[in-house]
């Protein structure tokens, strides 16, 4: 475990970020490592301890989903393009991913968090956030906490977990991501602002390629000097974001652990192996993500008012078009046929198109249609 230690830092709100009584919460960040590959390699014990990349074939323009630490020694990443991940790694095992087998140990990690709390606020199927304020010490502090949890994934799953604690989302994201693979980060109350002073902008939420070309314009690298900065000048670049981003510079962070989090879109999208002009091949590709994007709307329990269409063409140029409908759908040859109509205005002959995809937004409990019928 890394203990970080330094000067005391006060927090100057009160709400969300302590309790009524003035006690600091206890946020952890529990990431599992490498998940998607971890699980091949936990399914298929021969590949244990050998470099696997778990994404879509070359020959189909796949990309990394996930890459075991073998690999990343090779430079591997996730969303890196396959085929020149197998360039850099020409011994590594490439595996179709399996989203269903991967489901279910996030379901048992998911399962055993919130054994220890209910705030638990999942960001994804292999991490979470976890506010532990009220059950910290009922486990003998946060690194005797943080411990049981990693010796319980352990044992449940077999899988490792990365875990960083702190007094909020910022501080705990960041330690988690200091102390992979298998890590403990522990930030004690009132060191956030020194366990940030030396770390690049970048590492801090919301702050991008574009945005730490700004800063560095400026001579501003480091979190620390990214907390001094002039207000006004952070403004000029940065507009309203900017009190924001010096805020979690400073190690504020206000944002509670969310234990609902509102689905905005429902969505599928496909790559081709190779560009496609519009035809029937085309319009049957449209028909099966409509048909994908049905599925996914039936089981979130929800409907859409909008539908989007999103085309890449063959110079990497995107598009979206979207229509709204006066009544939710969760009809897979209605979303076909508005995307069809959105597909229709748009292309053009000798359009060559290498993306395709269909997400559907303003969604509403699905049985709102039925429930305004039966009230007329």
């Amino acid at each position: 475990m890394q203990s970080i230690t330094g000067c005391h830092f006060r927090h100057p709100f009160k709400r969300r970020q302590r309790y009524d009584d003035g006690v600091s919460r206890t946020i952890v960040h529990a990431d599992l490592d490498a998940f998607f590959a971890a699980v091949e390699q936990l399914d298929r014990p021969e590949l244990r301890g050998k470099p696997v990349v778990v994404g879509g074939a070359p020959e189909a323009r796949g990309v990394v989903a996930a890459a075991s630490y073998e690999a990343r020694r090779f430079g591997v990443r996730s969303a890196m393009p396959m085929s020149r991940a197998l360039r850099l790694c020409p011994q590594a095992v490439r595996l179709p991913p399996r989203f269903d087998r991967y489901a279910e140990f996030s379901r048992q990690v998911m399962a055993l968090f919130r054994s220890i709390t209910p705030l638990v606020e999942p960001l994804s199927l292999d991490e979470a956030f976890l506010d532990v304020t009220e059950q910290v010490e009922a486990y003998g502090g946060p690194e005797a906490l943080a411990r049981y949890l990693k010796d319980e994934v352990k044992r449940t799953t077999g899988l490792t977990v990365s875990i960083g604690v702190g007094s909020n989302k910022t501080v705990a994201k960041i330690a988690s991501d200091m102390g992979k693979p298998d890590g403990l980060v522990i930030v004690p109350p009132g060191q956030e602002a020194s366990f940030l002073e030396p770390l690049p902008v970048r590492a801090l939420w919301g702050i991008g390629p574009k945005a730490e070309a700004v800063l560095a314009a400026s001579g501003i690298h480091t979190v620390g000097q990214l907390s001094r900065a002039d207000p006004v000048e952070l403004a000029r670049w940065f507009g309203s974001r900017a009190p924001l981003f010096q805020l979690l510079a400073q190690g504020v962070d206000e944002r509670p652990v969310e234990t609902v989090r509102e689905r905005n879109s429902v969505g599928a999208e496909t790559t081709f192996p190779r560009d496609l002009l519009d035809g029937p091949e085309l319009r049957a590709q449209l028909g099966r993500i409509a048909a994908e994007v049905a599925r996914r709307l039936a089981e979130e329990g929800v409907k859409a008012r909008t539908v989007a269409l999103k085309l890449r063409y063959s110079d990497f140029r995107t598009i979206t078009r979207q229509a709204s409908r006066a009544e939710p759908t969760e009809d897979a040859q209605e979303i076909r046929r508005t995307a069809e109509s959105l597909l229709t205005k748009v292309a053009r002959q000798g359009d060559h198109f290498r993306l395709i995809g269909i997400h559907c937004s303003q969604l509403v409990a699905g049985q709102e249609r039925q429930s305004s019928f039966w009230q007329r």
